[in-house]
């Protein structure tokens, strides 16, 4: 049976992204940064120096993917990529004091995204934790490969 567009969730959290994302894009403009961009910050600003692979392993995305955005932050003087002496295949990425007062700059996403939304935080949290649940069963859905 097919349903109407409006009752497929993937539509509606595809929709629901793209609206953050919005709400998002004037404050990233302000600040210099991408969308993609803010996310490696944001595994930086929470775990610390990290490996290119953790990084991307942490945002579920691939390495070559990731390490653009890590070379466009660098540039921007934000963080630093630097080869790992005890293994020269992984970069190492770290904040700069820059990229560290970024975190400060960014602070109000979080209080944008309530504003908008006309939600109480914890109605938002609910929320997040519910999307999280189904995240992760669809991932180990897909990494068991079943069908």
């Amino acid at each position: 049976m097919l349903f109407p567009l409006d009752q497929h969730l993937c539509f509606a959290l595809y929709g629901a992204s793209m609206a953050v994302g919005r709400a998002y894009k004037p404050v990233l403009d302000e600040l210099g940064i991408t969308y993609p961009q803010y996310l490696v910050l944001s595994v930086l600003w929470e775990e610390g120096e990290r490996t290119i692979g953790t990084i991307a392993e942490r945002l579920g995305l691939e390495p070559s993917t990731v390490t653009p955005l890590v070379k466009r932050l660098e540039t921007a003087g934000l963080v630093t990529r630097q080869r790992n002496p005890a293994d020269e295949r992984q970069v190492v990425v770290a904040l700069t004091g820059e990229g560290e007062a970024m975190r400060r700059a960014s602070a109000c996403l979080g209080e944008r995204l309530v504003a908008s939304s006309g939600m109480p935080p914890e109605r938002l949290q609910r929320l997040n934790e519910d999307v999280r649940a189904l995240r992760d069963a669809v991932a180990t859905f897909v990494a068991r490969g079943e069908n």
